[in-house]
């Protein structure tokens, strides 16, 4: 399941607008960046290392033999025909990847799709996608506003959720704070896009190349 990006595409829906409350070049950039973390995650994907045959930096595909995931994977047949860097991913999957999450989160029945009422000559209909369900994006805010005013570890998924958006300046999209607030919350963002939440125990392999794959989707997204 592509947690990191489902979870952050429906922190971005929490609004009373019932859509994305981040302009369009950046919520494209940073869905895209989520999906290709989901990967990082599940150890389908990494950056490659200096001492490999192919450059430093480019996503790779993993081999092995994955279940069905109808968000993530474009993004790793994309990686599958050959390596590429974050930058060029990204630029190659931003025109699909909200889509992608509005009919599976539709069709999973976290969201439902209402048409909004046309204006002028509006070629193509525009949707709201209201919530079904408030239990997993409240458990998620609550996990992100624990992470970042209380001082708790994020687990991976909030903490990658976090480093996104301080990259490309969109926490402003899922939270409302006052200037005090804010100093606190990019002082206290920066901290966690340093990798500090990562356990060091030999286990959290997948937690290692979510930081490092993290770690390069960033530069791409600044």
């Amino acid at each position: 399941m592509a947690q990191i990006a489902e979870d952050l595409f429906l922190l971005l829906l929490d609004n009373a607008s019932a859509q994305p409350a981040l302009d369009k070049r950046r919520r494209e950039r940073v869905l895209s960046a989520a999906v290709l973390l989901d990967l990082a995650y599940a150890c389908r994907i990494r950056p490659a290392m200096a001492d490999e045959p192919i450059q430093a930096g480019l996503l790779v595909a993993l081999a092995g033999d994955w279940p069905p995931d109808p968000v993530a994977d474009p993004a790793f047949q994309l990686l599958q025909r050959r390596p590429l860097p974050a930058a060029a991913a990204l630029g190659k999957l931003r025109k699909h990847t909200q889509q992608n999450l509005e009919l599976h989160l539709e069709r999973t029945g976290q969201i439902r799709r209402v048409r909004l009422p046309g204006k002028g000559f509006r070629t193509s209909p525009a949707y709201c996608w209201p919530l079904t369900d408030r239990e997993r994006v409240s458990q998620a805010r609550s996990a992100l506003l624990a992470a970042l005013f209380d001082g708790q570890t994020p687990v991976p998924a909030v903490a990658a959720i976090v480093c996104l958006l301080h990259a490309v300046d969109g926490l402003g999209a899922v939270l409302s704070l006052n200037e005090r607030g804010w100093r606190w919350v990019h002082a206290r963002a920066t901290e966690i896009s340093t990798g500090g939440w990562v356990d060091d125990a030999a286990t959290a392999l997948p937690e290692m190349n979510l930081a490092v794959t993290t770690s390069a989707l960033r530069a791409a997204l600044m």
